[in-house]
């Protein structure tokens, strides 16, 4: 090897060792002792081992304005490359907050979005690493401009391939909209979320709050409803993106993998698990993991409007995502946050190919001037529309109570259920039979000499002829009314016929969902 040979590679594996020392022994301590992983072992935890490969490790910025010349690193606080999860091609970033804090310059953004670019290309999901102090201040508008193109591709990938944010640290400003028009937000324990921070806010409004009470896990997990997993600590935030993953197809044009399990029967336990008595309440997780492949359900915003349960399983080995109403809160009536949280799961699905489940225990949509004020009508609408909208394979089971408006908003045969089973049980209707008969036979009763015996009358009559599946079965809308033992046989008998379910709407850009 001739000496100009042993000059160059000598000078490339200096670079090489100058991009992996990232910012610096300290810092790196620093991350480590915060117990965080830098952006490269965050690489490493995400990929299958061995797989990760790195693209632009020596972009730099470009900017030689307030001292940048002598600031700047090779990566510019990004890491992207792409490697494979579960055997499956992926594409991803990770902001490294050891070089400039992880800010997002012209040169990390451009780093960011040529990783895009190709996972789109190669219809591959992307997953973002988001720890950053936010724009990089000293490129002004370039950073605002790079965070621009971030959320455009965002947008244009929405429906095409998964895309997942992975919250590792500071999240601020107009860094966090790249997250919200993702498909999936999972955060760490010691992460933060917040257009404006803790004294921003003071400044503004004199409220002293701390940034785990502004926009800490906690809060986004149960209160805001922004994030929809949350962990510890980094690798098993980064185990439960693998997780999540296993369960979806790599794009719009490819249906998930079919991932053997233990397939068993439990429906036997369903009878017991769910009280004939309408008024008791019982934990439905219960009965989705009685229908399922054994350990195979991963809840959705497993905090947030509990009153409604959403999540991917398996059913002989084919991801569903399953929606059900959960008795324990609120007796599983729907409010604005259950809408929304639904419906979003609901177009997730079926933007990827994934059919639906719909398990139904409904009263009512929740009544009241606060969620009358607060928009129930726009929110609960969401639900009507995401189901109306669903061309994926769709069946439903009513166990116990599906009411009113409720009833046609959980995947009612109206709004499109592909097949609608009912245990014996069920009770389909307007409304509860106390309701019911306080007004179409209020006349009745206040002329009886009798009334409490007359309305006890009413009562018995109304839950003869109204609060059972048959009537809805002999006008078609219950496709058959089955034995809880049945269940699983059933529902997994319903999907495999609907495999090859094709359904066009008809053509327009997009439809204008309400708000």
């Amino acid at each position: 090897m001739d000496q100009q040979w042993q000059s160059s590679i000598v000078s490339l594996n200096n670079r090489r060792e100058t991009v992996a020392a990232a910012g610096g022994e300290d810092r790196i301590a620093k991350q480590h002792s915060s117990g965080k992983l830098t952006a490269r072992e965050r690489m490493e935890a995400l990929f299958d081992d061995g797989t990760f490969v790195e693209l632009n490790d020596m972009i730099m910025s470009r900017s030689t304005d307030f001292g940048m010349d002598k600031k700047k690193k090779p990566g510019d606080g990004v890491v992207t490359g792409y490697g494979y999860i579960h055997g499956r091609i992926a594409f991803a970033s990770s902001q490294d907050f050891t070089i400039g804090g992880g800010s997002l310059g012209e040169a990390q953004a451009m780093k960011i979005c040529r990783a895009m670019d190709k996972a789109m290309e190669m219809k591959a999901p992307f997953i973002s690493i988001n720890d950053s102090g936010g724009a990089r201040i000293e490129e002004g508008i370039d950073s605002l401009t790079g965070y621009a193109d971030i959320f455009y591709r965002n947008t244009i990938a929405s429906g095409v391939i998964p895309q997942i944010s992975v919250i590792m640290g500071p999240c601020a400003g107009g860094a966090c909209y790249s997250p919200a028009i993702t498909d999936y937000i999972f955060m760490t324990d010691y992460s933060q979320m917040y257009i404006t921070g803790p004294a921003v806010v003071k400044s503004v409004t004199g409220e002293v709050i701390s940034s785990a009470d502004l926009g800490g896990a906690g809060v986004h997990s149960s209160t805001s409803g922004v994030a929809h997993f949350v962990y510890p600590d980094d690798l098993s935030c980064l185990n439960g993106v693998r997780r999540l993953l296993g369960y979806l197809p790599q794009s719009n044009e490819e249906l998930p993998m079919n991932v053997p399990g233990v397939s068993k029967d439990d429906s036997s336990v369903l009878a017991e698990i769910v009280p004939a008595d309408s008024k008791k309440s019982y934990d439905v997780r219960k009965v989705i993991d009685s229908i399922v492949d054994e350990n195979s359900f991963f809840e959705v915003q497993e905090s947030f409007a509990r009153n409604i349960v959403v999540g991917f399983a398996r059913l002989d080995g084919e991801t569903v995502g399953i929606v059900a109403n959960q008795s324990l809160y609120m007796a599983g009536s729907l409010e604005i946050n259950s809408s929304d949280k639904a419906s979003r799961f609901i177009r997730f699905c079926d933007c990827f190919n994934i059919p639906l489940l719909t398990l139904v225990d409904v009263p009512a949509f929740l009544p009241g001037s606060q969620q009358e004020h607060g928009g129930i009508i726009r929110h609960g609408a969401k639900l009507l529309y995401a189901y109306s909208e669903a061309t994926v394979p769709k069946v439903s089971l009513i166990m116990r109570k599906a009411y009113g408006g409720a009833y046609i908003a959980m995947n009612s045969k109206g709004t499109g259920a592909d097949i609608v089973y009912a245990w014996p049980i069920a009770e389909i209707a307007v409304m509860g039979a106390s309701g019911a008969v306080s007004i179409i036979g209020k006349k009745d009763i206040e002329k009886a000499e009798d009334p409490a015996a007359k309305k006890e009358e009413l009562l018995n009559a109304y839950n003869d002829k109204f609060m059972n599946p048959y009537i809805a079965a002999e006008h078609g809308y219950v496709d058959e009314v089955i034995l809880p033992e049945e269940t699983r046989q059933k529902i997994s008998a319903a999907f495999n016929m609907l495999k090859t379910k094709e359904r066009d709407l008809p053509y327009k850009k997009h439809g204008n969902i309400p708000l």
